[in-house]
């Protein structure tokens, strides 16, 4: 798989106050290591969507992540809110995550992130397009 991260990608990283900036450096790595099993993805790019560093595939949905000042303990993985993701995550893990609305999952920086979980919710975003037809988008608990 081919990456190609913009400047503004990296800059936005380097930004970031430690621990957010490793959480989310720990996330970007279990983007990468999915769209690395999903054997369709040939492309990602990095990037900023919203001022947010994202990740975008062809036959997905945009993936963002970020750190907000006005809530310094937590990192957040953004989607589609007019998705049916969120809505699917909910169903299907519950109150493993925490949620933001229909947008985001909520990760609290002291907190172990359930990798296996999260990774399942990043196939389903990365490959939206390709399963959103499906009952649970693909994803299997």
């Amino acid at each position: 798989m081919q990456v190609s991260t913009s400047p503004e990608f990296k800059s936005k990283l380097n930004q970031y106050p430690e621990p957010a900036k490793s959480k989310l450096e720990y996330i970007r790595a279990l983007v990468h290591s999915t769209a690395e099993e999903v054997e369709s993805i040939q492309v990602m790019e990095e990037t900023l969507k919203w001022g947010e560093p994202s990740f975008v595939v062809k036959k997905g949905s945009t993936l963002r992540m970020d750190w907000k000042a006005k809530k310094p303990d937590q990192v957040a993985v953004y989607f589609k809110c007019t998705s049916r993701l969120v809505e699917t995550f909910q169903t299907e893990f519950g109150d493993l995550f925490q949620y933001e609305g229909t947008r985001a999952i909520v990760f609290d920086l002291s907190a172990a992130i359930p990798e296996q979980a999260l990774k399942e919710c990043i196939k389903a975003t990365l490959t939206y397009h390709k399963v959103k037809q499906l009952p649970t988008l693909g994803i299997q608990v």
